[in-house]
């Protein structure tokens, strides 16, 4: 697999509804690989990156749903069952680990990397399935699928600041990155720059164009969030590519806006908390969508709803409010 240069020219092809070519596998970097994972059918909502070299290593394989979509695009590129290194999960949440139990499966020989605090949940997705039901209701398994356990002799705990061996010359260095979820690790390219931010940073989608946090229960917290932000801008990443969705090349400015963009949420959140008004209806009114078309509302809302943010940070809110005693 080192050295063949044949990478990332295969495309694998779908179509829009104007009958447009939509690649689903693009190169965004040298030896960086983008797929559409394909959520739902959605283009660009959901995003996997392959690094290639001598042990390839798949960074988010996207929901249990997108497993053919992700293994159709691998093949695509020449990636055989015995390639493939490695798999990463920035975390646990299905739309970015809920194939990685399949695509294990797939590829025998790779080691698959999780945070220490999401390890066993891959192991025995019991707790998590469970949970994700009671939150998604029928979307579940019409739109995520579940999880299938990945063997725990085949899982690696990633310590903050430790490398993946991807080549000579290239490896992926893990960040400790909780405040989004206690489980939730980045991957910065010391070869390209770019930094695999999961949702960390938020989620801005193509269609959409505005960066918007991303703050669901049970973990979300303001303080961790804005510290993980702060580790990656020390990082100065060349870019940064977000699950949800893509590759921006302004990583200074994006850390900015995410920096911004968060605690304008949590201020709002927590205004509407003291004033004992609904925590969702205050987002919804401050943070509109402008002119986003409705079709591209509803992915939005499916990948990053209100609700679910003001969940995160009710919750956030209310164990904050019994540490301290008060604000």
């Amino acid at each position: 697999m080192g050295g063949h240069h044949h990478l990332g020219r295969h495309v694998d092809h779908d179509h829009d509804a104007f009958g447009n070519d939509i690649p689903s596998v693009t190169t965004i970097a040298d030896g960086v690989l983008q797929i559409d994972t394909r959520l739902g059918g959605w283009t660009e909502v959901t995003a996997g990156y392959l690094l290639t070299g001598s042990a390839p290593v798949l960074v988010e394989t996207g929901s249990q749903t997108s497993v053919p979509t992700v293994l159709a695009a691998l093949e695509s590129v020449g990636l055989g069952a015995e390639d493939l290194a490695g798999v990463v999960v920035t975390h646990i949440h299905l739309d970015h680990a809920g194939g990685v139990g399949d695509i294990a499966q797939h590829f025998p020989n790779a080691t698959v990397y999780v945070h220490e605090k999401g390890a066993r949940h891959l192991a025995d997705p019991t707790k998590l399935i469970n949970s994700a039901a009671q939150v998604y209701g029928p979307l579940l398994d019409s739109l995520y699928g579940r999880l299938t356990p990945t063997a725990a002799e085949r899982l690696h705990v990633l310590e903050d600041g430790e490398a993946i061996a991807i080549d000579t010359n290239r490896s992926l260095i893990a960040v400790d990155s909780p405040g989004h979820a206690k489980h939730h690790v980045a991957l910065h390219d010391s070869l390209s720059g770019v930094l695999f931010a999961g949702d960390a940073v938020g989620v801005r989608l193509p269609d959409a164009g505005v960066l918007r946090p991303s703050t669901p229960p049970p973990d979300f917290d303001l303080h961790q969030a804005l510290s993980s932000l702060q580790k990656f801008a020390d990082r100065s990443p060349a870019g940064i590519a977000l699950a949800h969705y893509g590759l921006l090349t302004d990583a200074p400015a994006l850390l900015d806006e995410a920096v911004e963009t968060l605690t304008d949420w949590a201020e709002t959140a927590e205004q509407a908390y003291r004033n004992g008004e609904d925590i969702t209806e205050a987002l919804e009114t401050k943070f509109t969508y402008g002119d986003v078309a409705p079709e591209h509302v509803e992915k939005l809302e499916t990948m990053n709803g209100v609700h679910s943010n003001a969940k995160g940070l009710t919750r956030w809110l209310e164990q904050r409010e019994r540490s301290n005693g008060a604000f």
